[in-house]
């Protein structure tokens, strides 16, 4: 039996709309403007990127990446993020080499990978140690960033100024290059998806640059049109943590307002006016790439820590989670509080931002760059069971492009977490790509870690049509587990269950219904039809005892805790997918 998507009757389909013009190659990567967010498009069908990251050196090597591209399809991986650096296609000024790389795209290819190239140029993780010799040693031409330490003494740092017109020029000229050459040998093919702008751009060591030239611009008006944009967006527009921060943004007069009148003398101004900085920075640089190929950009951003620490989800120290203080954490780097900024500034040559996402809290992240409908991908995230289980949360309940782990490359696909999780999640990926264009809200994620590591009595809760579902942590008669996984309304009740270690509960909100339980449930088992397409076939009938007649569906760990108990009453849904039907009835006084 195949699965068949029903639309929802109680939603509105909303037309896709595509972003680029009808000239367009049919085989670049775009994206694609859906319901309330966007797809990636590769070879004119939506793409769900299985992803993840490999180390900082990896893609520099061919001969190393060999060793990597079959334990790679092995975790079950279909998009790999790896860099390219300024310093290696561009050693020497104007002298262009792309043999290593042309090597490594061609390998990737051959082994059915897609890439995400990080582009090291002028900026990773707040420094410039990823540009050629020629940039780094003649300050004349790159003049640096100064902060000021204590005692007013000012310290050289090994970043390139923003504020730098000659900088930006020889980046943007290095990555006009790459852009074109990839056009030249990949546009017939697709093996690079997207590109990534820089890395965790922003300032270290201090909340601004303290050079003559930073100083001089710092006294002078915030640029009237930045401030105006700033003003006029409306409340759902512009970011929460923004108007949160400043309240007071519309009450200024543009043209005169100082960076300290508009954002409050101290940090907070600083940050405000770096993040003016590299964002036109960044812009530029991207904007020449998009003259040559235009495929999608982003840049990521290495995230602050709220003052009171909320938007952790770790008990290390704060400075561990990116730090509190602008400068701790770079400062002017697109977190959440400066992104209208960054997002006026770089459009529309990125097409979004992403958060890389290691110890914050994963739903509060996906919430603020899910914000006026941008597209949420994690190009950077944690590696473990911890992290692969959230995954679940940013492709189903906010619809990601994709998730990546970090340093993937030094794990074994026999041991790695996210072998299982992307295993389960290609399986199911085009009926989540189908959902995702017509009726997002279909589709609830969730997780539930161990009892040591975090929130033990979360439920996750949605209403779907005429029904509530509460999806809650399951466990038999021992101790209660781990689990992940997610829901997907097909339509008319029914409902595809995917994932393990969780219970299904339904409750109906219908006013007049007098009764509601699970009516019918079977186990999905993945096949290929004749055109080699994945389909899901009737396994099990788990009626009955299986759903505790009706009450309660529970997806089990693949080893239950029976706490001792002699029984074994729960078998579990061995493919870890199911598909049940819900129901309720009307009762009138005669039918008592």
């Amino acid at each position: 039996m195949r699965i068949v998507l029903r639309p929802n009757p109680n939603q509105e389909n909303e037309h896709e709309l595509t972003l680029q013009t009808p000239k367009m190659q049919k085989h670049m990567p775009h994206l694609r403007k859906v319901k309330g967010s966007s797809q990636l498009i590769v070879n004119d069908e939506p793409f769900l990127m299985l992803a993840a990251e490999l180390h900082n050196s990896s893609l520099s090597s061919a001969e190393y990446m060999r060793t990597v591209w079959p334990n790679m399809k092995a975790m079950n991986i279909n998009t790999l993020l790896g860099s390219v650096t300024w310093e290696m296609i561009e050693p020497e000024e104007g002298k262009f080499d792309f043999a290593e790389l042309d090597e490594v795209i061609r390998d990737a290819r051959s082994n059915d990978l897609h890439l995400v190239l990080l582009w090291f140029g002028s900026f990773k993780n707040a420094l410039s140690t990823y540009t050629p010799s020629w940039v780094r040693k003649d300050v004349k031409r790159f003049p640096r960033v100064h902060v000021s330490e204590a005692g007013a003494v000012i310290r050289t740092e090994e970043l390139v100024s923003p504020f730098n017109p000659r900088a930006w020029e020889a980046d943007a000229k290095a990555f006009g290059k790459l852009m074109a050459h990839l056009k030249e040998i990949d546009e017939a093919h697709s093996t690079v998806l997207m590109i990534q702008v820089e890395n965790e751009t922003g300032l270290l060591g201090d909340s601004r640059d303290r050079s003559r030239i930073a100083n001089e611009l710092f006294e002078k008006p915030v640029p009237q049109a930045l401030l105006q944009h700033l003003q006029q967006s409306s409340e759902n527009n512009l970011h929460p943590k923004f108007i949160q921060r400043f309240p007071l943004i519309k009450s200024l007069k543009a043209g005169e307002a100082t960076w300290a009148d508009a954002f409050g003398r101290g940090p907070a101004a600083d940050e405000m006016f770096m993040a003016d900085a590299f964002s036109k920075y960044i812009s530029k640089v991207a904007e020449s790439g998009k003259k040559e190929y235009p495929i999608p950009f982003y840049t990521n951003v290495w995230l602050n820590v709220e003052d009171d620490g909320s938007n952790l989800d770790t008990d290390l120290p704060v400075v561990v989670g990116g730090g509190g203080r602008p400068g701790v954490y770079p400062s002017g780097g697109p977190c959440p509080h400066t992104l209208d900024v960054w997002k006026y500034n770089t459009a529309p040559h990125l097409d979004f931002i992403s958060p890389d996402l290691y110890f914050h809290d994963y739903e509060s992240v996906c919430i603020d760059y899910r914000h006026a409908g941008q597209p949420l991908f994690i190009p950077e995230q944690r590696r473990d069971e911890k992290g692969a289980r959230r995954t679940w949360l940013a492709y189903g309940t906010y619809g990601a492009l994709g998730c990546s782990p970090f340093g993937i490359d030094s794990e074994l696909a026999s041991e790695a977490a996210i072998t299982r999780h992307y295993g389960l999640l290609a399986s199911v990926s085009d009926i989540v790509l189908k959902k995702q264009a017509t009726n997002p809200e279909d589709v609830m994620g969730f997780f539930f870690d161990e009892l040591d590591e975090g929130p033990n009595s979360r439920l996750w809760v949605r209403r779907f049509g005429n029904f509530e579902i509460t999806i809650g942590r399951a466990f038999v008669f021992g101790k209660e587990g781990p689990g992940a996984g997610l829901i997907i309304h097909l339509g008319e009740g029914k409902f595809l269950l995917v994932g393990w270690g969780f219970n299904f509960l339904v409750k109906s909100v219908n006013p007049k219904a007098t009764f509601a339980s699970i009516l019918h449930a079977e186990e999905r088992v993945v096949s290929k039809d004749g055109n080699g397409q994945i389909v899901l076939k009737t396994g099990r009938v788990l009626n009955g005892d299986e759903h505790r007649h009706g009450e309660f569906l529970m997806m089990a760990n693949e080893d239950p805790d029976y706490g001792g108990f002699p029984i074994a009453v729960t078998p579990g849904c061995r493919t870890m997918i199911c598909e049940l039907e819900v129901y309720d009835v009307e009762e009138d006084k005669d039918d008592y």
